[in-house]
């Protein structure tokens, strides 16, 4: 099957949408479908189901049914480059891609791989993500410096993640560490601000299971955009997210879900459960959403 990459090499979804930038892309995605949930695709071979085995392109097919299931209930996407690579299936990821454009162009696609490197390298990494794959949005490492962000600032309109407090539990390693009497997230969280002042593609990647650092990080940066990883599979609480995270629009948040519901079901009923895990979550965010509204 020919790759899709090279049909239109700068274009974008914001673009194919008509969209300003990825924030104007975002807000319409959780307009239309009034929601704050991002469904992450990390399929795993060993754990997609059976059938999909037999098939040629076993993470496409996979990823197609997930995308069929649950768009009606996402704002975003976003696919994990290592589940691609590390078994050589990158072209499996350029068809989701652009599956996701083609079919649902109002969602967006958040290229979930924390690149981070010096000037030239990450010149590279941009290209990787805005042309070879064409996505909307891509996480970035900072620990080399704020000056490795600036390659990704230079694509106009991209969304640009960066790594502030991580849902992991050894993040607190460096990132709780204390410099100059704040920890390094709050550091990093107080850069990205700055830099958003001038750029609001800049987002922050910011924990689900950290709540009460979460409440830091928002009042830190204000109006700007987290992604929020941790909900589903590491057990985090959504009402928490919602009351902490929550900016003054009762937005601002990308809720992320990936094993919680591409692998909700693995057997012949994994389509029906994957949307309706992904309803539950939706509604669950919005009910906490009403209620946050309300005080």
């Amino acid at each position: 099957m020919a790759l899709l990459q090279n049909s239109h090499p700068t274009g974008t979804a914001s673009e194919a949408g008509h969209y300003q930038d990825t924030i104007d892309h975002l807000d319409h995605a959780i307009s239309t479908n009034n929601s704050l949930l991002c469904v992450g695709l990390d399929p795993d071979l060993k754990k997609i189901p059976p059938v999909f085995l037999k098939d040629e392109l076993p993470l496409f097919r996979f990823n197609r049914e997930i995308i069929d299931a649950t768009a009606a209930e996402v704002c975003a996407f976003k696919p994990q480059v290592a589940y691609y690579s590390a078994c050589g299936r990158e072209a499996e990821l350029e068809l989701t891609i652009e599956y996701i454009r083609s079919t649902y162009p109002h969602i967006l696609i958040i290229l979930d791989a924390k690149r981070g490197d010096i000037g030239s390298t990450a010149d590279m990494y941009a290209r990787e993500a805005f042309v070879r794959y064409r996505v909307d949005a891509l996480t970035v490492n900072p620990y080399m410096g704020f000056d490795t962000i600036e390659p990704y600032q230079e694509w106009p309109g991209k969304g640009v993640i960066i790594l502030c407090k991580t849902s992991n539990p050894g993040s607190g390693f460096l990132q709780d560490l204390h410099v100059d009497g704040e920890p390094i997230f709050e550091r990093v969280a107080r850069q990205a601000a700055a830099l958003w002042q001038n750029n609001r593609n800049i987002m922050l990647v910011v924990g689900a299971t950290y709540p009460e650092q979460l409440k830091k990080v928002r009042e830190i940066a204000g109006e700007m955009t987290f992604l929020v990883p941790g909900v589903g599979h590491q057990g985090a609480d959504v009402e928490q997210v919602v009351k902490h995270g929550l900016n003054s629009n009762k937005g601002g948040l990308i809720i992320n879900s990936s094993r919680g519901v591409i692998y909700a079901e693995t057997g012949e009923d994994f389509q029906q459960a994957a949307a309706a895990e992904a309803k539950r979550i939706k509604e669950e965010i919005n009910r906490y959403r009403q209620t946050q509204q309300k005080i």
